[in-house]
Parts: structure tokens; sequence; C-alpha cells
């Protein structure tokens, strides 16, 4: 700003006071708060039963909470009159609902704050009570509320949705009740590189016939709008959507594939570390040193790791481990490729080979096998949607998990719902926007 003009201070104006129809008269500060000694600018002096004129009675003070400003709590002391109409004997007081709902204790610049501290700056529910100088179930009861009016109930929040993915999450790790509930995420923006997935939408407990009812809850319309389901090997989740969503593709994301090779490969080392030393793996064991070489990619293997891996398979022992280590090195170089449609075949390759005369020794190859040619369509599809993958997914799933964490955790799933929603539902660019 090279030419500022200043203005006279003006406390309402710098208190937002202005946008409540207060007018700041005092202001008492400590070194722990301030308070705002305030006044009403109607004065709403006429009944409202019978339209006579009224008298002044007295004054009452209400106390709202107020966006903090600087390191103390604000308070407003709104002094009000109350009138007493001359001709039916009705006493009221001024009215204030422009300043806070009845019987709210924040005001509504405060519970703007409130909420913009939630959403973006991602501020515990006990950082806001104690920085808005209420309790903490005040602050909870309020900020969700609006958050659910303003943001949450916001009918076109499910508008332009083409691509979701599912997955379960664990909101709760205690022995009592379900822990489980899925979660289905907008990953729209992601394949048309707009933005970043958010969480649309979570269902409590963890089946086929959970999120099936998670989608026949939306219209019909909606569900006929979507194209592509990221999901990962749960077979609920893809009879749920083949069942509800019958036009749309099932995507099985990459990660999940090469897991269950990972998987594969670490029961067949384990077996065969059994048969041939009779006991698990120690830390000199050839084979349990080797775990996490294994599952490295064959493209960055260092020098030191290429012999760890040549001097393991030299032994004739452990040739079934090498052949399960080379099948996940092909899945792994498939989804590597820069090409989509070489990744395609050397990945169809793979299952036609799993598949096919394949030893009655390698029964986790075979179970592997099974399991991608049952669900061979939804592999491959990956390579005919780009930027499909239930990756954001998991990336809002680990977001919940720091929101629980930063809580202390939950015990009631309608507040964490509320809560999930607020974090990572996409709204810190509608708040910014009003910002502006």
């Amino acid at each position: 700003m090279a030419k500022p003009t200043f203005s006279t201070p003006d406390l309402t104006t710098f208190c937002r006071l202005d946008t409540l129809d207060l007018t700041c008269i005092g202001q008492h500060i400590t070194g722990h708060k301030a308070i705002l000694e305030c006044r009403p600018n109607t004065a709403d002096d006429w009944c409202r039963r019978c339209g006579g004129h009224g008298i002044v009675r007295d004054t009452v003070v209400r106390q709202l909470a107020h966006e903090p400003f600087g390191h103390r709590p604000t308070t407003l002391h709104i002094r009000l009159r109350r009138y007493k109409c001359v001709e039916c004997g009705r006493v009221w007081r001024q009215d204030t609902t422009a300043a806070a709902p009845p019987r709210a204790k924040i005001s509504r610049t405060g519970l703007d704050w409130a909420l913009r501290a939630l959403v973006i700056d991602h501020d515990t529910v006990s950082v806001i009570a104690a920085k808005l100088a209420v309790s903490w179930h005040t602050a909870n009861s309020a900020v969700l509320a609006e958050g659910q009016r303003l943001l949450i109930n916001d009918p076109t929040r499910f508008d332009g949705v083409s691509v979701i993915g599912v997955d379960e999450h664990v909101w709760r790790h205690t022995r009592r009740g379900d822990k489980y509930v899925t979660v289905i995420i907008d990953l729209t923006p992601i394949s048309e590189g707009t933005g970043s997935a958010r969480l649309l939408d979570m269902v409590a407990g963890r089946s086929k016939q959970v999120f099936k009812q998670g989608l026949k809850d939306r219209p019909k319309e909606w569900r006929e709008g979507i194209d592509v389901v990221a999901m990962d090997g749960f077979s609920g989740f893809k009879t749920a959507s083949a069942e509800e969503l019958p036009d749309a593709v099932e995507v099985m994301d990459p990660f999940h594939v090469v897991k269950l090779a990972g998987d594969a490969l670490d029961e067949v080392r384990r077996r065969v570390q059994q048969e041939t030393t009779g006991h698990r793996g120690r830390a000199k064991d050839p084979l349990y040193r080797a775990r996490r070489t294994l599952h490295t990619g064959s493209s960055l293997l260092t020098t030191k790791q290429q012999e760890r891996i040549a001097n393991l398979f030299a032994d004739p022992n452990f040739t079934e481990v090498e052949v399960t280590w080379a099948v996940y090195q092909d899945i792994v170089s498939a989804y590597r490729t820069t090409y989509r449609k070489e990744g395609k075949r050397l990945l169809q390759t793979v299952i036609d080979a799993l598949t096919t005369n394949l030893p009655s020794e390698l029964v986790e190859l075979k179970r592997l096998g099974r399991t991608l040619k049952r669900r061979a369509a939804d592999v491959l599809a990956f390579f005919t949607r780009p930027r499909t993958s239930n990756g954001p997914t998991e990336a809002i799933n680990g977001r919940l998990e720091h929101l629980r964490g930063s809580a202390l955790g939950f015990r009631n799933l309608t507040h964490y719902i509320a809560r999930c929603l607020l974090e990572s539902g996409g709204f810190r660019p509608v708040l910014h926007s009003q910002l502006r």
C-alpha cells in the first residue's frame, strides 16, 4: 500500500460490531480477557401485541462470547432496555437477533470465526472454546450446528460428482460397539485435474448392505451420473456398486493389487522358512534378512541389494520364493510403465500365467491368480481410466486418523461424522471465498 488513507479510530468497526447492529460504548481490558460494553442501535420501543408505545422500565445485560482479538478472549456486554407497553402492559426487551439467535451464548461473528478456525485452521474444539471463553459443550454444539446448517446441509454439495472412491475406516478403538464406518470420497476433481479429493459421505458399518444403502439414499439422477467407482479388494463394495450403479466402471486400486502380490510373497517366504529351518524367521536367517528387500522394486535396488537377492536365490531351496518374487516384480513393473496400453498388456499376461498350468506347489500364487482372475475387469480398468485411484481415499483416511488423534478420540458417531465432513469435506475454498 503506497499511499494509505487513515480514518478515525472506531472500536465498533474494528471489532465488527456494526454487522451485529451494535455500538461499542466502553471497554475493559485485563491481562486475560477483554470486555466490550455495547448497546443496540435500534430502539425497538413499540409493542408487537397491540402496537402501542413502550416506556423504559429498566435495563439488563446480555453476555455473548465474541471473536477474539489478539490473545485475549473477547466478551460482549450488551446493555438492553426493557420496555413496558402503556396500552396492554406487555414487557419486552430490545431485539438482539442481529447479534445472536435467542438464548445463544456466542455472537454471529464469533460463531463465524469459530467455524473458520475449525475448517480452515484445523483447530480443535478445546482450543476454540478456550479462545471464546466458553465451555467445550457450548462451543461444540454451536459450531457443529452452524457447520451443519451452512456447509453440510448445502443441497449443492453432491452436484457434479462422477467419480467416487469407497473404503472402510476405523472411527474408534474400543471393544464395545461397531468400530467401522464406510467412507465415500468424491474423486471427480482428481480425475478432471481441477482440485483435490473431498469426503462426500460417511455411513456407519462396513458391509455390502451398508454401502448399498448409502448409494440408495441418494437420488436416482445422482446415481446415474456416477461413471467410475474406485475401491479396494473387498468384494462387498464390488457387489453393492454393481447392483446400485450398473453403468459405472469399478476400478481396483493399484496399491491393493500390489499388496495382494506382496502378501503372497510374504506367505511363501514364511512357509519356506518353516520348511527349511523348522522355525520362524530369525535375525541371521537369509529369508528373514531379505524380507524388506524382496518388496523393493527391481529398478530401485542398490548394488548391495541386488547382490543379496542373487545370493538368496542361488539356494535351490528358495525357488518358490524366487518365482513368487518374479511375479510380484512383474506386477509392479506393469503399473510403472509409461504407456498404459503396455502396462495393461503386461498385467494381463501375468494374470493369464497365474491361471494356466501353474504348479500345484505354488499354493500362494494359485490363490493370487484366482483373486486376480475374478477381479480382472476391475484390475485392468485402471489402465483405461486415467487418474482413477483409491490413493486419495487412503489419504483422506489418514487425515481422519489425525483428526481423531487431535481430539483424543470420539464417543459420539454423529459428532464424529460431522467433524469429519467439516475437516475433509472440501469446504475450505467455500469459506475462503466468503472471506473475500
